[in-house]
């Protein structure tokens, strides 16, 4: 199988006492009685601090070890990511590293108890991979410095596997056969061409290759390993832009699953014959196909569907073709399914706005499922938590743009919130449900949280993905604009405060936001973002060649575009901001190099607006410790206060 964010007692006793010295009619009293019991509602609800959410657990990783008897798991419990063996009987952990550094878990050995794991140094995303042997030694298989590999997968019989490394050439990376037992690796495909490499069939004759063209068109190629003269063959002839990616292999080695968005909107999975070449669907619904993959003998066929920002998950019994009936579970989605060697044991987590990911186990003759996790801090109420809502609403040209609305507690027509317009990473991402600390954090802390899905964003078919390309800000950041315009529509809303945050390109599309609309949001909190387009553009990480051509087809190439890049880049107009802005920047980002926030800050402080800049030496592109995801919530929190909303005092839990 494939392994796959204070409330203040003074300043409300200010706003009570205003609104009682103002009563004169029976009205007025009325409202006054209504704004006390608001108010109760919302100081019901205790304030947590940053390091109280923070506290909740992370899990991934479901992978079963040979017999069956534990799984695989990464765990930030001691702050940082590390690997734990957790007994699927009992859910004792037993630490299986203790680095410093962020270590991801790949897969069990699939015939003994050896570890596959990865990591990278402080977050630059040159990934090694290391196996932790059985007595607990560590080997790293990425011998050169530089160097950035990826696994790939093993064969079926656990005698070997496939990884990628680019240290022949910074921008391809290469396919080596590792033998399991000795580590001794071979060159099974020199990629010259600039492929990806997807998959390799469970017996190790043929690879799955993706060759991208533009951001809309891309191709599917098959190679057979055990013809030393073969080259990549084209499986997905078609003549109008669509794409083709190749999501799995059959267990049997004999079909070839991949999507393609080529037969309408949404993305389908199609099945090709390797034997007869034959094409066939194989699973198609009213949203994307995401992904799908099949248990050890292929009994089992996974399938996820990217349904309205949920997943949906199924599981089809190949055998009986009915779907597999799970016994009751907590409300939430479901996310990394998975069966021991055996099949007679499932894994998987279960995931909500309210609940941040539990690891499940149903041995499927049983009539329940274990939790095997309990991720949420202890210390919290989860209903104190809020749960998303799903709304659209009319941009400036007509189009419907869908977006998570989270409502705090206790917020009326009588106690309006202030609220911050999210905008998620990409572009092409998505903001989609699921427990988020950060998010929950503002939310406790009395803001509302509204993540626009923008025109340009995954999920919502081909059309509305590429109703952006060339057109960063612009018109979608129009979206956004209204999108804070719907919020002022709600009268739970303080219209008058309403900022703007979010990370990578979220991050550009504050700073945007702040630079061509300065006088739409108050504040704005830029995290991790692009600030100026050409040095992006021009700086990219070598290892992105595969899909290069695609991102310049979306953004535009820096050799002939680079006049609209300069134009769209919030660096080189950032005299226009006048609203308070927050800067967050990771150090080793090979991605928005520092020294794009750097110049942002100063400019902006040349401008005599309040400016604050948070730099994690330590980090990425993105945050991988869990001490500095608290320092940098807390950061927000004490922003918006201080920015956007009357500061808030009290003490929090």
């Amino acid at each position: 199988m494939k392994t796959s964010l204070h409330l203040s007692a003074l300043a409300l006793a200010v706003t009570l006492g205003l609104g009682l010295s103002a009563c004169s009619n029976s009205t007025n009293n009325v409202s006054s009685a209504a704004v006390s019991e608001s108010a109760q509602v919302s100081m019901s609800v205790p304030k947590y601090n940053a390091k109280t959410f923070f506290e909740t657990t992370t899990y991934f990783g479901s992978s079963f070890s040979a017999d069956g008897s534990s799984i695989l798991i990464g765990s930030d419990q001691s702050g940082i990511f590390n690997l734990y063996k957790m007994d699927i009987s009992t859910g004792e952990q037993v630490a299986l590293t203790d680095f410093k550094d962020t270590t991801y878990p790949v897969s069990w050995f699939p015939n003994d108890d050896r570890v596959l794991l990865t990591q990278d140094n402080g977050g630059n995303e040159l990934y090694h991979l290391f196996v932790r042997e059985t007595d607990g030694t560590i080997n790293d298989l990425t011998n050169t410095d530089n160097t950035r590999a990826n696994f790939v997968n093993f064969t079926n019989d656990g005698q070997f596997f496939y990884a990628t490394t680019n240290e022949r050439d910074p921008k391809f990376m290469d396919l080596y056969r590792y033998d399991a037992k000795t580590y001794q690796r071979t060159l099974a495909f020199k990629n010259v061409q600039g492929f990806e490499v997807a998959e390799v069939s469970s017996d190790g004759q043929f690879v799955a290759l993706a060759k991208a063209h533009t951001n809309r068109d891309s191709d599917t190629y098959l190679l057979d390993l055990r013809k030393r003269s073969a080259k990549p063959t084209l499986i997905s002839e078609h003549k109008d832009p669509a794409n083709y990616r190749p999501m799995t292999f059959s267990p049997d080695s004999k079909q070839l699953y991949y999507g393609t968005d080529a037969k309408g909107e949404f993305s389908q999975v199609w099945q090709y014959d390797l034997e007869s070449q034959k094409h066939s669907l194989a699973i198609a619904a009213d949203w994307n196909v995401s992904f799908v993959y099949f248990s050890e003998s292929g009994r089992y066929r996974v399938s996820g569907v990217n349904a309205d920002a949920s997943t949906l998950i199924s599981i089809l019994d190949t055998v009986t073709g009915k779907e597999l009936t799970l016994p009751e579970l907590p409300a939430g989605d479901l996310r990394s399914v998975n069966f021991s060697k055996d099949e007679q044991t499932l894994s998987f987590y279960i995931n909500s706005d309210i609940s941040p990911s539990n690891l499940f186990v149903w041995k499927m003759d049983s009539g329940s499922a274990k939790q095997l996790t309990q991720a949420l801090n202890p210390q919290i109420n989860p209903k104190d938590l809020v749960a998303s809502e799903v709304v659209r609403f009319k941009s400036f040209d007509g189009l419907e743009i869908p977006g998570l609305l989270f409502k705090p507690k206790g917020a009326s027509a009588e106690n309006r919130k202030p609220a911050v317009v999210f905008v998620h990473g990409g572009p092409g991402g998505q903001s989609r449900t699921g427990y988020s600390a950060m998010r929950q954090h503002l939310i406790n802390h009395g803001y509302a949280v509204f993540a626009v899905n923008n025109r340009g964003s995954s999920g919502y078919g081909k059309t509305f993905f590429h109703l952006d390309d060339k057109n960063h800000g612009e018109n979608d950041l129009q979206d956004i604009i209204y999108g804070k315009n719907y919020l002022q529509t709600l009268d739970w809303i303080d219209a008058d405060k309403i900022g703007i945050m979010g990370g990578s390109y979220g991050g550009y599309m504050t700073a945007a936001a702040l630079v061509f609309e300065p006088e739409e949001f108050e504040v704005g909190i830029d995290i991790f973002g692009v600030t100026n387009w050409v040095r992006t553009l021009n700086s990219i990480p070598p290892w992105w060649e595969s899909f290069k051509q695609a991102l310049y087809d979306e953004m535009g190439d820096p050799a002939t575009d680079a006049e609209r890049h300069r134009a769209i880049s919030p660096l080189f107009h950032a005299q226009n901001i006048v609203k308070p802005l927050m800067v967050i920047q990771g150090a080793n980002d090979p991605r928005v190099l520092k020294i794009e926030s750097d110049e942002l800050v100063e400019k902006v402080k040349q401008n005599g607006v309040p400016v604050e800049y948070v730099v994690f030496d330590d980090e990425g592109h993105g945050f991988r410790k869990k001490n500095n995801r608290i320092t940098a919530s807390e950061a927000y929190v004490d922003f918006l206060d201080t920015y956007l909303d009357t500061p808030k005092k009290i003490a929090t839990k």
